[in-house]
C-alpha cells in the first residue's frame, strides 16, 4: 500500500515557523546588529561536508539544500534530549518543500557509537554533530544544515512580537489555559500550552499540528509587521540565547533571497507503518522498512540525488 502523505499549503510546524521569522527580521534589520547575532548563534559542525554529498551543495546556485531542526528541552545538570526532530528539503526549482517528523523514540543506530538506540538520544551523547550524523545514515540523505532551538525560546519570541491573535476552530482547556472557539490572543505561555494538547483532541497528533500551523502563521505574520521588527532587539537577544545553527550569515540571505517561494507549497510526510515494541523495559518506535525505503528515496529525489 502506498505510503500515506498529508499535503497542506503552508503546513509549518512551530520550529519552521520560528527560523523563518528569524531570516525575515534579519534581513529587515540593522546590518551590525543582524552579523553580531548571527555570529552568536553559528555553530560550525566539525566536517567539510556531508559524507552523503559527492560535492558540497551551492545554494547560490539555487539547488536543493536539507535542514535538520532540533526542538531541544535543556535542564540543569543534563545535556538534553531533542524532543522535536524535523526534517526539510527545499527545492527552489519546483518551488516545493517536503517535511518530516521522526519520531523521537525511533530505533536507530546511533553513528559512531556503535549502539542502537531513540534517535533522540543521539543529541544527549554528541549535541548538534551526532544529531545530524545519525538523521543522515537514518533517511540516507546529506543533511546540509542544522537549526537548534531551545523548546522555550518558542514562548520567548512570541512575548517579544506582543502575543500573537489566531482563529480559534475549537474550544478547549488545556494546561490550566482556556481557549474560546473564534479570535483569541496569546500570550507565548498561552501559545505554548495550546499547541501542547493532543491526548483530549479527537485527531490527536493530526489536530496538533493543525494548531502549531495556525501559531506558525499568526507568529510570520506578526514578525512581519512594523511594531514587531521595531522589537528586534529583544528577539535577537531571544535568538542568541536559544538558538545555534552551522549556518552562516551570507547563506542566510541566499535562502531569504531565493528559498522562500518554495514554502508556499509544502508536502508534510508521516511514518505511518511502524510500531512500538517494548525491549529490555523501554518502548521503542519500530520503523516499517519497506515504508522507509519510499520515504529515503522520496527525500532524495527531492534533493537530486538520484542517479
Amino acid at each position: 500500500m502506498k505510503k500515506t502523505t498529508h499535503n497542506k499549503r503552508n503546513g509549518l510546524f512551530r520550529f519552521l515557523g520560528v527560523f523563518i521569522l528569524i531570516i525575515a527580521i534579519l534581513a529587515a534589520s540593522a546590518y551590525f546588529k543582524v552579523t553580531n547575532t548571527v555570529k552568536q548563534i553559528h555553530e560550525p559542525i566539525h566536517r567539510v561536508m556531508s559524507i552523503k554529498r559527492k560535492i558540497p551543495v551551492s545554494i547560490k546556485e539555487q539547488e536543493p539544500i536539507s535542514l535538520l531542526f532540533l526542538g531541544v528541552d535543556e535542564r540543569k545538570g543534563d545535556k538534553g534530549r531533542s524532543d522535536t526532530i524535523i526534517v526539510v528539503t527545499v527545492n527552489p526549482t519546483t518551488n516545493t518543500t517536503k517535511m518530516i517528523s521522526i519520531p523521537r523514540d525511533t530505533y536507530t543506530e546511533i553513528q559512531g557509537k556503535k549502539v542502537w538506540d531513540k534517535i533522540n538520544h543521539a543529541y544527549a551523547f554528541g549535541g548538534i554533530d551526532l544529531s545530524l550524523r545519525t538523521v543522515e545514515h537514518f533517511l540516507d540523505i546529506p543533511i546540509d544544515y542544522v537549526v537548534q532551538i531551545n523548546m522555550e525560546s518558542f514562548r520567548d519570541i512570541i512575548d517579544a512580537v506582543d502575543g500573537i491573535t489566531i482563529n480559534n476552530p475549537t474550544a478547549f482547556t488545556s494546561l490550566g489555559s482556556s481557549f474560546s472557539k473564534g479570535t483569541i490572543s496569546l500570550t507565548g505561555d498561552q501559545a505554548l500550552n495550546y499547541i501542547r494538547m493532543r491526548y483530549e483532541d479527537p485527531q490527536g497528533d493530526f489536530g496538533r499540528q493543525d494548531r502549531q500551523k495556525l501559531v506558525a502563521q499568526a507568529m510570520l505574520h506578526k514578525g512581519a509587521s512594523v511594531n514587531s521588527l521595531l522589537n528586534y532587539q529583544q528577539i535577537f537577544k531571544t535568538v542568541e540565547n536559544n538558538v545555534r545553527t552551522n549556518m552562516e550569515f551570507n547563506e542566510m540571505m541566499e535562502i531569504q533571497k531565493h528559498y522562500t517561494d518554495a514554502l508556499g507549497e509544502i508536502e508534510q510526510l508521516f511514518f505511518k507503518k511502524g510500531h512500538g515494541k517494548e525491549m529490555k523495559k523501554t518502548w521503542y518506535y519500530i520503523p516499517d522498512h519497506d515504508e522507509l525505503k519510499e520515504l529515503q528515496n522520496e527525500f532524495k529525489m527531492h534533493l537530486n540525488l538520484n542517479d
